[in-house]
């Protein structure tokens, strides 16, 4: 594999410790002969000198990795504001869960040299574009990693919705709303909620209800192509909200249609080579390790 030579550093959070793991990085790949160039946004949180600061829509062509220092979130902020240039990505944890940021800070120099030096595993990812449309105009469009969520914001009342999947009507539903995520989203949000997890290269797309008025209502996969649509009924006397992964809002009104497909354009998540989903999911949800069993025991 090739050698990544020219970094950008990405940290959207203007803490402490980010700050700390951006100057240990960009010493650490200094030493290595590798060349450092921080984003725009980047560079206005930090108090220290630097030498290269480009824009995320310069990075094309002007570097080989983007590095993203902060918790999922920041990551998922950097997927979607670098979707259409095709720079991949490594992440850094400095924050909770980190199941999109795979390295911790004080595993900087053991994993991110191998890394750099070609030793690596790469995973493709897709993501979703929601449009809203009032009165058959577009009055809003968003882009997401994890999930789009239909819910009823501040709201504790239920609303009433139609589910279309590829023009055929799925059900009508009274409930807090509904999540549609991609196979890298089911391990949050939509996990919460009672859905299955995917494995995160799988082409498939998961809608999940949110506290369903009946008892009958479950998850259901769908294949990666599908195209989504959501009625919001003209019943509701709220304004249900439109959140993609829990960062971007577009309120919508009663009689709004929102269509859900897969994006054009796919993220590419570098990793540790020996990073894998199952090792993961053990760490984060804490599911059991594997037992040593005496083979003499019965």
């Amino acid at each position: 594999m090739n050698q990544f030579q020219r970094i950008g550093l990405v940290g959207t959070l203007d803490l402490p410790e980010v700050k700390e793991s951006l100057r240990k990085l960009e010493s650490f790949l200094l030493s290595h002969g590798r060349d450092v160039v921080y984003e725009k946004n980047t560079a206005a949180i930090i108090d220290w000198s630097l030498d290269t600061v480009l824009s995320s829509k310069d990075f094309p062509g002007s570097i080989d990795l983007g590095i993203v220092v902060g918790g999922d979130g920041s990551m998922l902020s950097a997927c979607r504001n670098m979707a259409s240039i095709g720079v991949p990505l490594l992440g850094i944890n400095r924050g909770r869960l980190g199941f999109l940021t795979d390295i911790s800070p004080d595993e900087i120099e053991a994993r991110v040299l191998p890394v750099i030096q070609g030793d690596f595993k790469q995973t493709q990812r897709f993501m979703l574009e929601c449009n809203v449309s009032r009165n058959g105009e577009i009055i809003g469009r968003e882009i997401a990693v994890n999930e789009v969520a239909l819910h009823p914001g501040k709201s504790a009342r239920m609303m009433t919705f139609e589910l279309y999947v590829d023009s055929e009507f799925v059900y009508s539903q009274r409930s807090d709303g509904l999540i549609v995520a991609t196979p890298t989203g089911s391990t949050a949000y939509a996990l919460s909620a009672g859905g299955p997890l995917l494995f995160p290269e799988l082409d498939a797309i998961v809608v999940v209800p949110l506290n369903p008025h009946t008892l009958n209502s479950r998850p259901i996969a769908l294949h990666g192509g599908a195209q989504i649509e959501l009625r919001v009924s003209s019943r509701n006397e709220l304004q249900p909200i439109l959140t993609c992964d829990g960062q971007n809002d577009i309120v919508t009104e009663p009689g709004d249609v929102i269509t859900v497909a897969r994006h054009d354009n796919n993220i590419l998540l570098i990793h540790p080579k020996d990073n894998n989903f199952y090792g993961v999911c053990r760490s984060k949800l804490g599911w059991g390790s594997r037992l040593d069993v005496d083979k003499n025991t019965v």
